[in-house]
Order: structure tokens, then C-alpha cells, then sequence
């Protein structure tokens, strides 16, 4: 299956600890043909002169789509202070929005210089993905167009495909060849494979889509029913696409390093209510605050990052949806009832893939006079909050 993967210790990028000596700024050259630098952010660091900055790490450049969105409002500024990629590694932030978007991409850019992030030494905005995101080591893909009422899935899968098809082929032609992309934007497990399978020159391990909030949100409701701080829950999997029929694991879980079908003795609530809880949880919080969950969307992009630079804890692991190249832990059991939920959110995206065939070149499927893929979703599982 494309896109249902569970990561153990994959790629490990280990970080160091230097002193830290401040670099001479130098007068940027005008971004001639490339997204426009951001005001006092033109003025730039030469971090290219090893000799004179030998103690700082090299500058990482990370690309953001969406980049006015709620979201990114939360993310961006996580990304400058240090909390991802750590205290003494300096970064560039090349934003990209739309022609709707880009007043208040300069808006960002303004919020970013006020609040003078020492290690943030680049901003860049525009709104051509081929222009931003050249020589991006990290792209996080959270723009995409919200489902509206009336839109079927189909539309939705449709519409944004042709975004994420093209930011695919940006990537492919402006990206560094090791870039690391998490899709972000809904339905974000079959936009991640349109965006693969139009990055041929892109390793396939490196895409992901990302399966960490309901990660965490699983986390969070088997640590309220146990009774537990939430750091006690460990080896939490999300298989499957990011709909209704998403199966977080509690077979495989451990509460204080315990099986949680040990803890928790109600399997009832395990197997009936957990489940809906984690799916269900966007849409509460829609309801209470009449907000959608962007914070705790752009916290787990955090977590997200961090697990795949940074060493898997022992005994631990995470899920991620990616292409399966990565290590399936030999611990994972399987039972009817988990293997059942499986094999019906595997048959879901392998029912997106056919619908988005026309932008993943699959020419086995058939097509419509106009080149659409025929598109059979089994039934509408959008999770709620998502309209």
C-alpha cells in the first residue's frame, strides 16, 4: 500500500552544539528572477564564507505554502525561534501564497522582523512555487482549498491535486535533490503521492504526509481514560488515510510501557468509542471555540519534524504516511479487528488513487474523453471540521 506506512528509526540528521560567533551582515544582491526578500531581511549574512563562520551551521532554507494561513501563523514563528531545528541553527524562510495572499504574506514578513529571531537570517515571499521553493531543504505544504459546502470529495481530491501536481513538479525543478516535504493539506495522504509521483528526481522516502495530530489527539484520549500524563503513552500508530476511516491503534500501544488493552480493561470503549474520539475531536473543537485547530495542528508539524531529525527513543516509534520505505518494527501484532479496519481505509486510497490517476500518470485507470480519472470513492468519510 502507497501510503500506509509506520516509521521506526528512519533518516537520523544528528544535530551539534557550537559556540556561537556573530557573522559580518553584508548588503544582499537585488533577488533578480527569484521571490522578493523582506525588508531588513535583505540584509543578509554571509554564511558562505566558511573561514570567518566556521562555528555556525549551515544556513537551512525551508519553504512554506500557506504561508498566511492560521496554521502557518503558529508554525512560522516556532521555525524562527529555535524550537525545531535547535539553538544554534540559523534559517531561511521562503513563504509562498497566492495573488489573494500576498499582502498578507507582507504582513508576516513584518510580524517575523518585529520580533527580531536571531537565528531566523532570511525571509522571502512570493507566489510562484518554482521561484520559492529554489534550493529548499524542507517543504512544508499546509495551502490547500478548503472542502465547501455542496463540494463532493471527489471535487476536492481533484482541485487540490492540480495544486499539489504542480507544486510536485516546482519541487523537481527548484528543490535541493534531498529535500525533506510534508503535505500538509487535506486530503493530504493522496496529495502527498500526486506530489511524489510528480517529483521523479525527489527519493520517494522523502515525502509525508502528515498523521501526527491524530496521533497525538489518539495520545491524549487513552492517557484521560488511563488516568495517565500523556508522556506515558508510547508506540502510538495512525494507519491508513486521514478520513473516517483512520485507525488509531491501541493494540499496539503501551501506557508506562504496559500493552493498553492491560490498563484500560473496558475493550468496549477501546474498540467502539476511541476511535471516534480521535476522529471526532477537529470538529468538537470547531463546535467549543469556533475555531478549526490550527495551534495544535502547527505543534504537530513540530513534533512531526523533530521525530524524523532526531533519534527514535528505544522500545518507541511513530507513524508517519509515506511510501513504506522505512523499517516496519518486528513488535507490531495484528488482530480481526485491527486488520479489518486496515484493509477498509487501504481500500479507501487506493480508490483516491485511482480518482487523481491523470495527475500520478497511472495509465492503467481508466479516463474520461476529457482525461479525468473515473472516480469510485466508496462514501464520503471527510472527518468533521473539515468543511
Amino acid at each position: 500500500m502507497d501510503f500506509i506506512d509506520l516509521q521506526i528509526n528512519g533518516f537520523w540528521l544528528f544535530l551539534y552544539l557550537s559556540q556561537v560567533k556573530t557573522p559580518i551582515p553584508v548588503q544582499a544582491e537585488s533577488p533578480k528572477g527569484k521571490s522578493e526578500c523582506y525588508g531588513v531581511f535583505c540584509l543578509t549574512y554571509d554564511l558562505k564564507a566558511e573561514e570567518e563562520t566556521k562555528s555556525w551551521k549551515k544556513l537551512i532554507n525551508i519553504a512554506v505554502s500557506g504561508a498566511a494561513g492560521m496554521i502557518s501563523n503558529h508554525l512560522l514563528f516556532k521555525l524562527a525561534s529555535g524550537e525545531v531545528f535547535g539553538p544554534d541553527q540559523p534559517i531561511a524562510l521562503k513563504l509562498l501564497g497566492s495573488e489573494r495572499s500576498i499582502q498578507a504574506l507582507e504582513g508576516v514578513a513584518m510580524e517575523l522582523e518585529d520580533s527580531l529571531f536571531p537565528l531566523l537570517r532570511e525571509v522571502s515571499i512570493g507566489i510562484d512555487p518554482y521561484e520559492v521553493f529554489q534550493d529548499a531543504e524542507w517543504a512544508l505544504l499546509i495551502g490547500a482549498k478548503p472542502r465547501g459546502p455542496g463540494m463532493e470529495r471527489a471535487d476536492l481530491l481533484d482541485i487540490n491535486g492540480q495544486i499539489f501536481a504542480e507544486q510536485g513538479k516546482a519541487l523537481n525543478a527548484s528543490a535541493s535533490r534531498n529535500v525533506k516535504v510534508m503535505v500538509v493539506g487535506n486530503p493530504c495522504n493522496t496529495n502527498a503521492l500526486i506530489c511524489m509521483k510528480n517529483a521523479p528526481n525527489i527519493p520517494a522516502k522523502n515525502f509525508h504526509a502528515l498523521t501526527r495530530l491524530d496521533e497525538n489527539r489518539a495520545k491524549c484520549q487513552l492517557a484521560l481514560k488511563a488516568g495517565v500524563f500523556y508522556d506515558q503513552v508510547s508506540n502510538m500508530t495512525i494507519w491508513g488515510n486521514h478520513s473516517t476511516t483512520q485507525v488509531p491503534d491501541f493494540l499496539n500501544a503501551r501506557i508506562n510501557g504496559l500493552p493498553v488493552k492491560e490498563v484500560i480493561k473496558d475493550h468496549n470503549w477501546l474498540e467502539e468509542e476511541f476511535t471516534e474520539k480521535v476522529q471526532k475531536r477537529g470538529g468538537v473543537l470547531i463546535q467549543k471555540w469556533g475555531r478549526s485547530s490550527a495551534a495544535s495542528t502547527a505543534v504537530s508539524i513540530v513534533d512531526a519534524i523533530k521525530s524524523l531529525i532526531t533519534p527514535t527513543p528505544e522500545g518507541d516509534w511513530f507513524s508517519s504516511g509515506g511510501d513504506g520505505d522505512y523499517e516496519l518494527v518486528k513488535e507490531v501484532i495484528f488482530d480481526d479487528y485491527l486488520l479489518s479496519r486496515i484493509r477498509k481505509t487501504e481500500a479507501e486510497l487506493l480508490a483516491e488513487k485511482r480518482c487523481v490517476a491523470h495527475l500520478t500518470g497511472d495509465v492503467s485507470v481508466r479516463k474520461t474523453k476529457s482525461g479525468i480519472a473515473f472516480c469510485d470513492l466508496p462514501e464520503d468519510t471527510m472527518l468533521p471540521g473539515e468543511m
